[in-house]
């Protein structure tokens, strides 16, 4: 029977919950403290110890009790702050800070502040609202992490006189007007697609200028090639005459042009006929018409040699 008992009355225990543990235990004066926490104990309303977690006596009946409890885990609060860039832009600028109560000046974290995360924000404005104004919207996204220093020191100074540890301040977002963002998202694609134009552009000039230098230099060398036929031909037209009229008696200069010429001209001709394919400019042909073609082209480099002169 005595065993019996004593079962169900563990059992009543183990079904009770916590609140009603907790109830029974500061009926006994004791207090349960859990792990990564502190309790602050009170004695007629006056503060008298710091509780570690586990379990501590709190005679109540001598005016002994449990004020509260304070967390000494890592916690994070997440800041929005709008404000004003040096250029007119407004911004939204989030901040995430990492803080968390000391254990040594638990105390002062439990006592001299009311609303902790309250107090974080309106450093976190004061110090974001005096660094950005003083910066373009570029040079903001450039330096969110010296914004952050400035940040975390401030915190630093103003929340170790509360018992609180400032961890890490990060600048985790900024948000500029949705009309900006697509403003300078046209700007971004504007410049690249100048850039591209500009590069484009400057391979189209390399390319003219290396064909340039291709047709020069064909030009050039076909100019060569021109200019040696030509006097291959006059060196065989001199030596011509010069046979002709050593084997022929009597005969000028001027006759035995016009009989090269009338040769020149058949040979022409046969080609020509010979063609398929061929473009060609048709002049007078008829054998008189040879003496007027040699007398044109006489005249023609006379001229030219005229007008040279």
């Amino acid at each position: 029977m005595k065993v019996s008992r004593l079962l169900c009355t563990r059992l009543r225990l183990w079904l009770f919950d916590k609140t009603e543990l907790q109830s029974m235990g500061n009926l006994f004066c004791c207090v349960q403290v859990d792990q990564s926490t502190v309790a602050v104990q009170e004695r007629f309303g006056k503060f008298e110890d710091v509780l570690e977690p586990g379990c501590h006596c709190v005679p109540w009946i001598l005016g002994s009790q449990v004020a509260g409890h304070l967390s000494l885990r890592l916690q994070q609060l997440d800041v929005r702050c709008e404000t004003k860039t040096k250029d007119n832009v407004f911004v939204n600028v989030v901040a995430s800070i990492q803080y968390r109560a000391l254990a040594d000046s638990a105390s002062d974290a439990f006592y001299k502040l009311s609303n902790t995360r309250t107090q974080i924000q309106a450093y976190v404005f004061d110090v974001i609202r005096a660094s950005v104004p003083k910066l373009k919207l570029d040079d903001v996204f450039e330096q969110k992490t010296e914004i952050a220093k400035a940040v975390e020191q401030e915190l630093e100074k103003a929340m170790s006189a509360y018992g609180y540890e400032i961890v890490q301040t990060l600048i985790v977002d900024i948000e500029p007007d949705e009309h900006v963002k697509r403003a300078m998202n046209e700007i971004n694609a504007a410049a690249r697609l100048r850039a591209a134009a500009s590069d484009k552009a400057e391979a189209e000039k390399i390319v003219q200028i290396k064909r340039a230098e291709g047709e020069a230099e064909a030009k050039y060398l076909s100019g060569l090639g021109i200019a040696r036929q030509r006097q291959a031909i006059v060196d065989g037209l001199r030596d011509s005459v010069l046979g002709f009229s050593v084997n022929v008696p009597g005969t000028t200069a001027k006759d035995v042009m016009d009989m090269v010429l009338v040769t020149q001209y058949f040979d022409t001709m046969k080609e020509i006929g010979a063609s398929s394919k061929s473009s060609a400019v048709f002049i007078p042909h008829g054998p008189g018409a040879v003496r007027d073609v040699a007398t044109q082209i006489r005249d023609g480099l006379l001229q030219g040699q005229q007008l040279i002169q």
